[in-house]
């Protein structure tokens, strides 16, 4: 068979099984099965042994790990203080609570890693209270879902692990160049906020005093240190990524366990059991995306793409675009981490070929398959604040359509610019990034 009919049968029989709502880790593992079946070298068994051969991995343990950190932040209390001080910073601008929502999801993202432990844990606090000041419950979703895409952009990122493991990129290099695009985009949401503020004709709020400010900062900066504990280690030598997951976990756990003294013994165990279901999760999905990659890379589909693309002898700007495309595609469908293994590793030769940073091309892709988590079929942030503001999804599209198009124009910034992701990289880590 050629790469061009094994191609078009997988991904052919994975859109068909999950149009027919079958869960994507299975769906993954189903589009193998007539390959195996038609190619005699080849044996099911297979499957299995390439799923297990994915989970050998040291890197991989850093998922749990942070998934296991953004959950004990939330059950500690950390989001309401992040809350109060986000209020004293910008909740005196005009239509506060949005800008509120959106420096909030910022801090939890330098926390979590984790987009939808972010859009639960503020979403359950915020979206309410947004309502009450006056914001339409699909803006109020639309600014909750989209500004939580943030937790896989700035550092710490569980997807950026996944990635830098499986294309040997330097994650701490990935970690500081998600920094400016991040900040970017959550300007841009503000952005957003300002105007609807403006159109329903909400006016500005009393804005808090030094000593409300210094009182909530004081409250919030252990929380606000595990990013610097998190990057400045990696970036100093002092621990590996996965490490660093461990200290994160450890250190919430010391926040809530010892200092807040939030976290009670029942709280703890349903923190462990949730970390272990969706962690199960997510690294099935690993398991079964690995042996789809590999069959993919069985036939040599990557090098049939590389081979094409050099004929059409595009650039890196118009590489990026169709980078972006691909991955804005995919990730309507199924979960950014499958996503990742299935086309970022097809992918990753193209984008050398043509002379794209290896850095460049994952953010392309990690902030392409943020927009993944608020656009319908899939979009499970959306999912999750719809459900937290009791509204179908369909109500809250147009809305969220309103404060995706200034992020989209981050994205074309990023295609545009390598600089914006790769200056911050080259200073602070010269050694590991070229």
């Amino acid at each position: 068979m050629t790469p061009g009919t094994v191609a078009a049968i997988m991904f052919g029989v994975l859109f068909l099984l999950i149009i027919l709502r079958v869960p994507v880790a299975f769906a993954l593992a189903l589009a193998c099965l007539p390959i195996f079946y038609f190619e005699p070298r080849l044996t099911p068994v297979l499957v299995l042994q390439e799923m297990f051969r994915s989970y050998n991995s040291f890197v991989l343990l850093a998922v749990p790990f942070f998934l296991l950190a953004a959950n004990l932040m939330n059950v500690a209390g950390i989001t309401d203080r992040l809350i109060r001080l986000a209020r004293a910073m910008v909740g005196h601008l005009p239509g506060g609570l949005g800008h509120v929502n959106v420096v909030v999801s910022m801090f939890f993202a330098g926390i979590s890693g984790s987009s939808t432990a972010d859009a639960a844990g503020i979403g359950s606090l915020l979206i309410p209270q947004m309502k009450k000041e006056g914001f339409s419950s699909s803006f109020s979703v639309a600014v909750t879902a989209c500004s939580s895409v943030m937790g896989v952009i700035i550092p710490p990122s569980i997807l950026m692990v996944v990635w830098g493991g499986l294309m040997s990129v330097s994650i701490g290099g990935l970690f500081i160049a998600g920094i400016i695009p991040g900040i970017l985009i959550g300007l841009a949401q503000m952005v957003a906020v300002y105007v609807y503020a403006r159109r329903h004709g909400m006016g500005l709020h009393d804005r808090a005093t030094l000593r409300e400010l210094a009182s909530a900062l004081a409250r919030a900066v252990l929380a606000l240190l595990t990013p610097v504990i998190i990057v400045g280690g990696i970036v100093g030598g002092f621990f590996t990524p996965t490490e660093a997951s461990v200290v994160a976990a450890l250190y919430a756990l010391a926040l809530g366990l010892i200092i807040y003294r939030t976290v009670g013994r029942r709280k703890l165990a349903h923190v462990f059991y949730d970390t272990g279901r969706f962690a199960s999760i997510a690294l099935f999905c690993i398991g079964t995306a690995s042996a789809f990659g590999w069959t993919l890379a069985y036939f040599r589909i990557p090098a049939a793409l590389v081979g094409y693309v050099q004929t059409l002898d595009l650039g890196i700007a118009e590489m990026g675009f169709a980078v972006a495309i691909a991955f804005l595609v995919i990730g309507c469908f199924i979960d950014a981490i499958p996503a990742i293994i299935i086309l970022g590793t097809v992918l990753y030769p193209v984008t050398q070929a043509v002379g794209m940073h290896p850095i460049h091309f994952a953010m392309i892709g990690i902030i392409s398959l943020a927009f993944g988590l608020v656009t319908p079929p899939y979009g499970l942030c959306l999912l999750i604040s719809c459900s937290i503001a009791g509204i179908p999804v369909k109500k809250a599209l147009r809305d969220v359509a309103l404060v995706l198009l200034p992020m989209l124009a981050i994205l074309i910034l990023v295609i545009l610019l390598p600089s914006l992701t790769l200056w911050l990289p080259r200073l602070m880590m010269p050694q590991f990034v070229n």
